[in-house]
């Protein structure tokens, strides 16, 4: 008489194969939407003033006139890189446009800043708060600006997206700096 077996019962073996493979395609499931909610989650790059400085001033009563350069970042927190065309920012003057600066087109790393320096030739004439805020010695200018782009995810997924930037700053005409500097 031989020995007895220790061979498992063949239904017992593809039932134990169907468990595995059932847990296999759970566990690749859960890696794939911890995937998605982590890295595909695209958000609007943020476009903000880091610091603005005056070169150059002069104000009266009539007129204000400065030659202002500041460092615009363009903050990219998706994994995939941001592209974006030429702009502009506007500078305003109790709502009047006073003067623009272009935004060169450029590109940000997944997770990154870019920074660039942008200059503008503000000029506001024939207004009548004007020589009240030129003697305070505080002009309040705000500036706006729109960048369209594309985030590319993997170089698979391109989303449009939209950084916007509203600032308000202070130009103190007799100590020649910008103060006050606020982005939303």
């Amino acid at each position: 008489m031989p020995p007895p077996t220790n061979t498992p019962n063949p239904a017992a073996k593809r039932r134990k194969c169907l468990i595995y493979i059932a847990l296999a395609i759970l566990l690749q499931t859960l890696i794939i939407v911890a995937f998605v909610l982590i890295f595909m989650r695209i958000k609007s790059p943020k476009l903000r003033f880091r610091s603005v400085t005056v070169d150059s001033l002069t104000a009266n009563s009539a007129s204000f006139n400065a030659r202002l350069t500041g460092e615009v970042a363009v903050k990219n927190a998706n994994f995939g890189k941001f592209k974006y065309p030429e702009s502009t920012v506007s500078f305003l003057y109790r709502g009047s446009s006073v003067g623009t600066a272009r935004i060169p087109s450029g590109r940000v790393k997944g997770r990154d800043t870019e920074k660039m320096n942008v200059t503008v030739a503000v000029e506001a004439k024939n207004d009548r708060n004007l020589g009240g805020d030129v003697s305070s010695s505080k002009v309040t200018l705000s500036s706006k600006a729109t960048v369209e782009g594309k985030v590319h995810l993997f170089n698979v997924i391109k989303r449009k997206k939209t950084a916007t930037m509203d600032c308000t700053m202070d130009v103190d005409t007799k100590t020649r700096v910008v103060q006050n500097l606020r982005c939303d």
